[in-house]
């Protein structure tokens, strides 16, 4: 495809060219799928719209012509302002609209009467709009999908439903044509996959990558704290670094972090320098406030969660700073892109290890990212959960024949090993609830008559849409000025109940004071009487890689660690000396007393999620074999357990078969499972949390939740949301995988090393926050030694 003359002369008037990966996408424009892999700041998204500009520029087509997708809302604006500036400079008769849940009911009520040229939305909006019965007449011109950050959505249930929503696209538009744009992809062939139309394969082009990002380290003047996470050692350094650059972008892994360290940040501020705070709790004016200040170049500085890893084009940031170890070296990349976004202008970050552990994790992602090593997990075979939410959405846009349907669904790469009979239970699930539910008419929602598939009551479908979605937010409450509307942000509802009157904690970066519950808000006053609490923001609480962990395990090998700080170095010396260093295909435990405890320390470095449910399992083998365990404490890296009795052969703990029995056991009854069932319950539309009157509270959900789970698992242990939600529980909050990982490449293999004072890596175990406590013989013993002692104490033995 050429490009129109008027596009050369308006890049020629900015002194800019085409640049090959954006020729590319437009010699390729008529390809059935494209994958695009360019840095950072390499246009990437110019490049998936050159062939839509170009095809609109003579004004010959009506109606929707290009749907743009992309995972956050500010990013849909975002690109909205930017495609303004090169279409209204060329005059081009191009209508661009955005479409999200901000987007008001008047605004979206037109978009499907008259659809823009140009539509950018989300996945959510998206799927929502395939549920219309006007949907094949709003859809009628569509011939392309821009897919922004794909790998972002390829990670996710967003990007199953996503996927299910195209299939239903292609369906109703055989030539559509399909771009995924992503700067940081660790297996391209596995994002190619799922983005072709089966059988049609789709093909990666790749950018020129440009030059490396400047990465380092952020040495300071104060050595890190043993534990923790708020990194409050670094604030004079970080502070320093502000000052150099225009602005700086400081990355947290969780919300409440994030809070925290801007608190402190803004004490130290003695310059009063602009800084401002960005994540997904706070409320939405306020975020779209920091962001127009970004844009405008007020702010020299923003600390930020994942709500910003993701392309918003600021040109001012100069330099990223990520506080605390990154956890996974793709999303480093991508939040390091951030810096100088502009084609082969090289990235600046620094790292700011948060305590002494994290100085190894955070020298490890940097070799990985010099090395362009990129990790990720393989994605496992679609969610049945997102598949019935989907069978629900086609049957709110009109009747439907179940072949159809299935064969559209086998398009889609993670569904593509679907067979016929998983899909007629999904579809059965949906008709009827399932065998212990079918006697309930609210669950009756699918009939077949003359061989179609209908909504047993059209009026369901206003039900369906209003709980369309796969993100589970956690039950989060407003918080609100006393006598005022306008919310600050949102607090987590358990967080919440923990709150007495005069009670103060951080939001939006600054402290207020907990007056009461009004309705469903917090109320708050701005009062700073007393140091603050922090909000217990779910945020994402991420999990080393399996491939950081095993780079930090072959830095534990060598000899000696010239790339460390001399004070962790020493401290690894040290470990060696006093007992040795994990290795990668053997588990080292360590016993040891402490405060009256025995101690016992396994190291599996098999990320945070997956050492606390091996901490729930060694525990329970533990109360067996007559240990009297009383808690465990879990990082990434190592379970830490102490109980009465100590440890003295831990080898038979590992047993494969015995920790498999004893993990079955334990998941049927546990609250993981119930958390995980009413996830995936709300997905499938079993539970429905949005309704035309008002929003269940969180406990009403649990509550119907729990009623339900107990309900299958009492009289259908085989129900399909039984299924969904085991297989989800093994994935995702439990992470067992990484658990058969380590005992496959450990193999039985123990190293046990008895000592009579915590080890150099063991030590800030115990300093640890999270600590769960058992609940078993060991407690009770406790309890009895500790009566019986009181009794003596107060002469009272003999009676």
């Amino acid at each position: 495809m050429n490009l129109p003359p008027v596009f050369h002369d308006w890049f020629a008037a900015r002194g800019w060219s085409v640049h090959p990966h954006q020729q590319d996408m437009l010699d390729r424009a008529d390809a059935p799928s494209l994958l695009l892999i360019a840095p950072t700041g390499g246009g990437k998204t110019l490049a998936g719209f050159l062939p839509t500009l170009a095809e609109l520029a003579d004004g010959g087509h009506d109606g929707l012509h290009t749907l743009y997708v992309s995972p956050l809302k500010a990013l849909a604006a975002n690109i909205k302002r930017n495609l303004r500036t090169p279409i209204d400079e060329m005059g081009l008769p191009i209508r661009v609209e955005d479409r999200t849940g901000d987007t008001t009911a008047t605004a979206k009520k037109r978009q499907r009467a008259d659809p823009p040229h140009i539509l950018l939305t989300t996945p959510e909006s998206l799927a929502l709009l395939t549920s219309y019965e006007d949907a094949p007449r709003m859809f009628a011109g569509l011939q392309r999908i821009v897919v922004d950050e794909i790998h972002a959505l390829a990670e996710s249930k967003r990007g199953d439903q996503l996927m299910l929503a195209l299939s239903r696209l292609q369906a109703m538009c055989p030539n559509l044509r399909r771009v995924g744009l992503s700067a940081t992809v660790e297996d391209p062939a596995a994002i190619a996959h799922g983005l072709a139309c089966h059988p049609d394969p789709c093909e990666i082009l790749y950018a020129d990558p440009g030059p490396d990002p400047d990465i380092a380290m952020l040495v300071t003047q104060e050595r890190p704290p043993w534990s923790g996470g708020n990194a409050r050692h670094a604030i004079p350094a970080v502070l320093e670094q502000v000052k150099q650059h225009k602005t700086t972008l400081i990355f947290h892994n969780t919300r409440a972090q994030a809070e925290l360290f801007f608190h402190n940040l803004w004490l130290a501020n003695d310059t009063d320098l602009p800084i401002g705070i960005h994540h997904g709790s706070l409320d939405r004016a306020q975020r779209e406030k920091v962001e127009s200040a970004m844009e405008r170049g007020d702010l020299r500085a923003i600390v930020c969660t994942g709500s910003l890893d993701l392309g918003i084009d600021w040109g001012d940031v100069d330099l990223v700073i990520q506080i605390g170890a990154p956890k996974n070296v793709k999303r480093l990349i991508q939040r390091i892109g951030r810096a100088n976004h502009r084609y082969n202008a090289p990235s600046k970050a620094l790292l700011v290890p948060a305590n002494r552990f994290e100085v190894v994790e955070c020298v490890a992602a940097l070799e990985a990212a010099r090395a362009h090593d990129l990790d990720g997990d393989p994605k496992g075979a679609g969610p049945r959960d997102v598949l019935c939410q989907h069978i629900l959405i086609r049957a709110c846009a009109g009747p439907f024949d179940a072949d159809d349907l299935f064969a559209e669904v086998r398009t889609v790469g993670a569904f593509a090993s679907l067979t016929r009979a998983e899909f007629d239970d999904c579809l059965d699930f949906c008709a009827t609830g399932g065998y212990a539910l079918r006697a309930y008419d609210r669950w009756k929602r699918l009939l077949l008559r003359d061989g179609l598939w209908y909504l047993r009551d059209p009026r369901a479908a206003r039900d369906i849409r209003m709980n369309i979605g796969t993100i589970q937010d956690a039950d989060r409450l407003k918080v609100r000025l006393k006598g005022g509307f306008k919310p600050l942000g949102e607090v987590e509802e358990a967080f919440a109940a923990q709150l007495t009157k005069g009670d103060t904690f951080l939001i939006g970066g600054e402290i207020v004071r907990y007056e009461g519950l009004r309705e469903v808000s917090v109320e708050v006053t701005r009062r700073a009487d007393k140091p603050p609490k922090i909000a217990t923001f779910m945020g994402t609480k991420f999990a080393t890689s399996t491939q950081l962990s095993q780079r930090v395990l072959r830095m534990f090998q060598q000899d000696d660690w010239p790339q460390l700080p001399g004070h962790t170095s020493d401290w690894l010396h040290m470990q060696r000396r006093v007992s040795k260093l994990p290795e990668a295909d053997r588990i080292l435990v360590e016993s040891f007393p402490h405060n009256d405890r025995a101690h016992t320390c396994f190291y599996g470095f098999a990320g945070r999620n997956a050492q606390q449910t091996l901490g729930l399992l060694l525990t329970k083998r533990m109360e067996e074999e007559g240990l009297d365990p009383l808690g465990f404490v879990a990082t990434d890296y190592a379970t830490l357990v102490w109980g009465l009795n100590p440890v003295t052969d831990p080898a038979p703990l590992f047993d494969r078969d015995a920790m498999l029995d004893g993990f079955n056991d334990w998941l049927g009854g546990n609250a993981v499972m119930k958390r995980t069932f009413r996830a995936s319950a709300t997905i499938a539309g079993l539970i429905q949390r949005n309704l035309p009157q008002a929003r269940k509270s969180g406990r009403q959900a649990t509550f119907s939740s729990d009623i339900l789970y107990d309900t299958l698992a009492k009289y259908d242990p085989d129900h399909l949301m039984l299924q969904i939600t085991r297989e989800e529980a093994l994935r995702g909050l439990v992470d067992f995988g990484r658990i058969e990982e380590m005992l496959t490449r450990t193999a039985g293999r123990v190293d046990h090393v008895t000592l009579n004072r915590p080890t150099p890596l063991a030590a800030p175990m115990l300093l640890e926050m999270g600590r769960i406590p058992i609940k078993g013989a060991g407690a009770e013993r406790l309890m009895e030694d500790t009566a019986a002692q009181l009794m003596r104490d107060a002469g009272l033995a003999d009676l």
